[in-house]
């Protein structure tokens, strides 16, 4: 990464900001307009469709703001590590039921917090390997107090996430903006954790693998 100039604190906090309130936008537009319908229309067959759709991406909306405060934000900063069964929840929640399928294996406990965002945003770092949706398979080997782990993205069209291997190397690095920022926030954190994050080809899959 060091041809990449690290953007300032401020300059990060507002990169950051502006990715979660890109990522939850649309769930509330669509709450909003669900709402519309509810106020404007008679047909009972329209009010239940509206609040499907308020249903729907509202517990979208939810699970993307859950996952932001634990990925990029500070929860639970009164102590110095994560629990993983929270990790599991949250991953499960934001990856959800529809294209992308979450399965998660390794044992429970604590991980120290660093380690535990970057697993997390690799997790969403492998929705954006995906995208024709497919199996994310996260799986953690060894104490957990010095885990390795990998996210293994298994699907047809799978391909690094945008981004990540330009930051992890240095090379050709993007400008900052919504659309970049995960990846160079997970680069950064794989630095702060001392893990060694590596993007693999293992067939037609992309594994991405983090160790100590």
């Amino acid at each position: 990464m060091t041809k990449t100039a690290h953007p300032t604190d401020l300059e990060l906090a507002a990169l950051i900001s502006s990715k979660i309130c890109h990522d939850v936008i649309n769930p509330v537009g669509a709450i909003y307009n669900g709402l519309e319908i509810l106020n404007e229309e008679e047909d009972a067959e329209a009010k239940t469709y509206a609040l499907t759709v308020i249903r729907n991406v509202t517990e979208q909306a939810s699970a993307r703001l859950q996952f932001a405060r634990f990925a990029f934000g500070a929860a639970g900063s009164a102590g110095s590590v994560i629990d993983l069964s929270t990790a599991e929840q949250i991953s499960r929640g934001f990856v959800g039921n529809g294209k992308h399928r979450l399965t998660w294996k390794g044992p429970a406990g604590h991980m120290a917090k660093d380690r535990a965002k970057l697993l997390l945003n690799l997790v969403a770092s492998a929705m954006s390997a995906l995208p024709r949706g497919g199996d994310i398979l996260v799986d953690l080997k060894g104490p957990l107090d010095n885990a390795s782990f990998s996210v293994r993205c298994k699907g047809t069209g799978a391909r690094p996430p945008h981004y990540l291997v330009e930051f992890l190397t240095g090379a050709s690095t993007p400008p900052l903006d919504t659309q970049s920022i995960q990846a160079y926030y997970t680069a950064r954190l794989a630095g702060s954790a001392n893990m060694k994050l590596e993007v693999l080809k293992d067939g037609a899959d992309i594994v991405l693998a983090a160790r100590p």
